[in-house]
């Protein structure tokens, strides 16, 4: 517990307020003299923003018995849930959408990332497919990607944050490999006359000798009482300029 209240530059003093408890209290439970219960562990685990997963490791490490199961996402009873995800991939065709897990392993696409995906080598594209490796990759979609140090920077940022919050070994292992790959010169990104003011950083990429636009947008399940769930998302490339929406539309 002292190792992710430190983590996220909590004192004693200010979990302990959070807790409706007391910084000796914190103190004595840190350092083993206090045995918490299961639900004062969940309480601090929940203020702290422990993932779910370490939830359990911080439950095992106090004596209980692991709170959240994981569920294997084709587990029968995960049917509606994959119903619904499916579903909402369909949805937002012909726009490019993907469910990654915690380590950006792709768990479904629809079509419009099949799209994106059309040329790429079979050796990216051969399971378990990975989504930083896919676009980062030099023979994947960073050449094709016309303001790569931008995009790769935003990528790598977004590793990093969630490197601090699971604090993930393969998460690591895997920051590390795609922070390796050489970048190579993208070419320059000029946009044309009349593009839109974007609000977020887009992603150029360039696809059949036209460049789309997108800019991301992740969802994730609210409260979740599984770890398979709790390490799912769900990303949306939407049109970020007229062309971009036009060309989408043809292919939908």
């Amino acid at each position: 517990m002292r190792g992710w209240r430190e983590e996220r530059r909590v004192s004693q003093l200010e979990l302990a307020l959070r807790a409706d408890s007391s910084a000796r209290h914190i103190s004595f439970v840190e350092t083993g003299r206090a045995k918490p219960s299961e639900e004062f562990v969940l309480k601090l685990a929940e203020h702290l923003d422990v993932p779910v997963r370490e939830r359990n490791a911080l439950l095992l490490a106090a004596g209980y018995a692991p709170r959240f199961p994981q569920t294997p996402l084709d587990d029968p009873a995960m049917g509606a849930l994959r119903a619904g995800v499916e579903q909402l991939l369909q949805g937002f065709e012909p726009y490019p959408a993907l469910v990654v897990d915690a380590t950006y392993q792709v768990l479904a696409a629809n079509r419009g990332i099949a799209t994106l995906l059309d040329g790429l080598p079979e050796h990216l594209l051969a399971p378990p497919l990975n989504a930083m490796r896919v676009v980062l990759h030099p023979e994947g979609l960073a050449p094709r990607i016309r303001n790569l140090r931008e995009w790769r920077g935003h990528l790598l940022h977004q590793m990093e944050r969630q490197i601090a919050l699971q604090r993930s070994p393969a998460l690591r292992a895997l920051y590390e490999e795609v922070a390796a790959y050489p970048v190579g010169d993208p070419g320059e990104d000029t946009a044309a006359e009349g593009t839109v003011a974007h609000v977020a950083l887009p992603l150029r990429i360039e696809h059949e000798g036209r460049v789309l636009s997108f800019v991301s947008s992740i969802s994730t399940f609210n409260t979740p009482m599984d770890v398979t769930v709790a390490e799912l998302a769900i990303e949306t490339l939407l049109p970020a300029d007229p062309a971009t929406v036009k060309y989408l539309r043809t292919k939908g």
